[in-house]
């Protein structure tokens, strides 16, 4: 891996206590947010008497829900802007969002209206009716985003924001589901919530960090760091084509097959796939690290899962870096933006027809209370890939922050207990668009190397050169910085 340093540009807040926190190679400074911060709130919007969040998917749902419970006191009112016809509109007065008290308005009319602008419609979609909405802004507005997509698809059209305007960023490192169901756990205790980060891309009047950071607590975000547009965007469009998603995709598809071929029956077969990697590992991961899972198995699975470790590390780490280099160069928003005019003529077909899937239901119908040990085949080939993503961005160039929450803390605190609960051919179905058509395309690349490079190589004896990179990493000293700061609770999953 190319060594980096990661010491962030200083940064103050004329409002939250930052702090320091070391990482391999230097410092980053972040905000630990909480429920004690909530009183800061209206310092921090100061100047803000509105806010508008366009989009009622997930993240607007739970964004708008966690914004209007914390600033419930403060005056500040938060109203959602839907599309003429929407069928949201029925959910979000469900949820208390109304045309009669204002909570509740066509898009373009919440946007005229709005102070600080909440961006949270399909990517697809706000490629498309970006230029509406600039229009629509009222002087001064500022521009709110939980992606990057915006920017990357205005580089590629040789647009750029609206002059005059802040344009921040919040990125929460979870699905929208589980923004909402932390912030809601986070009455009991104090730092529950999704990580984010936060960037400022405009910042005519110097209000931009203070008003970036309050959106953060707002959300509940426990700990937030600093980011670019650039950079979050690559990491996430990345993350979610790979680790976060459609690698796991790959990776359940590919071990259910090898151990079927192996003699095992339909049921073992998952739980020593799809099981494992939704339930022990994840859980292994998020209260130990990733180191846990190789030390705590017997010397027997430590060499079976060196073994699938080091045969999965370099095939992996070439997915990884094929498709960050269609994220920077602009390939794959394309490829998003092109998906959606399909997409408006055929809805997409779904993945859940594959033999492994139907056994879902009998296998989370036997878990009473049983827990699984470590498959470590299935280990060595998970930690494998997520290595690789994280070696990969770390030789972009990112932050230890963004690498270890999008390569690890989001994955298994957010996505993989959704995976356990669901399964993760539903959640390849039912996420966001963008993510959707990254898995799907992805998902059997990293399922056809892992078949044809990987797992005939895992019968030869490990590399142990690789091994000891793996137990020396710098990411087992960032992902432990992090810990300290993330949530303490398990979410729960209905």
């Amino acid at each position: 891996m190319t060594s980096t340093t990661y010491t962030s540009t200083p940064y103050t807040s004329r409002v939250f206590p930052l702090e320091t926190m070391a990482v391999p190679g230097g410092t980053e400074t972040v905000l630990r947010g909480g429920r004690h911060l909530f009183p800061l709130l209206p310092r921090a919007f100061a100047g803000v008497r509105r806010i508008g969040v366009l989009g009622w998917g997930p993240q607007g749902r739970a964004q708008a829900l966690n914004l209007r419970d914390s600033l419930a006191d403060t005056g500040i009112l938060v109203t959602v802007g839907l599309r003429p016809g929407s069928p949201s509109a029925d959910d979000a007065r469900a949820h208390g969002f109304t045309e009669e008290d204002g909570t509740l308005g066509d898009w373009l009319a919440v946007a005229a209206d709005s102070d600080l602008l909440i961006l949270l419609i399909a990517d697809a979609a706000l490629a498309a009716h970006h230029e509406e909405i600039f229009r629509a802004l009222r002087p001064g507005a500022v521009i709110g985003l939980s992606h990057g997509f915006l920017l990357g698809h205005l580089r590629e059209n040789g647009g750029d924001f609206p002059r005059g305007h802040a344009v921040i960023a919040v990125c929460p490192k979870g699905m929208g589901d589980s923004v909402r169901r932390l912030y809601q756990q986070g009455a009991e205790t104090d730092g529950a919530g999704i990580n984010s980060s936060w960037a400022v891309h405009a910042d005519p009047d110097g209000r931009a960090t203070d008003l970036a950071l309050g959106w953060s607590v707002a959300l509940g975000s426990p700990y937030t760091f600093r980011t670019t547009l650039d950079s979050e965007y690559r990491s996430d469009v990345v993350g979610e084509r790979a680790v976060l998603l459609g690698a796991v995709h790959g990776i359940v598809e590919s071990l259910y097959g090898r151990y079927r071929l192996a003699g095992d029956d339909a049921i073992t077969a998952y739980e020593k796939s799809c099981e494992n990697v939704t339930g022990p590992i994840a859980r292994t991961i998020s209260r130990s690290g990733l180191l846990a899972v190789r030390e705590d198995l017997d010397p027997a699975g430590r060499e079976v899962f060196d073994r699938a470790y080091t045969a999965t590390y370099a095939p992996a780490r070439e997915i990884v870096a094929e498709i960050y280099d269609e994220v920077a160069d602009g390939t794959e928003l394309r490829s998003v933006v092109l998906a959606e005019r399909r997409l408006a003529r055929r809805p997409m077909t779904g993945i859940e027809g594959s033999p492994m899937w139907a056994v879902a239901p009998r296998v989370h119908a036997r878990r009473g209370g049983r827990e699984l040990a470590v498959e470590p085949f299935t280990a060595g080939v998970f930690v494998a890939t997520t290595i690789a993503q994280i070696d990969e961005f770390a030789e972009r160039g990112h932050p230890w922050s963004e690498i270890v929450n999008e390569s690890v803390i989001e994955a298994v605190d957010s996505l993989l207990p959704y995976m356990h609960a669901r399964d993760v051919a539903y959640m390849v179905d039912n996420c966001s668009r963008t993510a959707r058509l990254g898995a799907r395309r992805w998902g059997p690349r990293f399922q056809a190397a892992y078949e044809q490079i990987a797992y005939p190589a895992a019968e030869l004896p490990a590399d142990d050169a690789l091994v000891r990179a793996f137990a020396t990493h710098p990411a087992h000293a960032a992902l432990a910085a992090a810990a300290a700061l993330r949530p303490s609770v398990d979410i729960r999953v209905a």
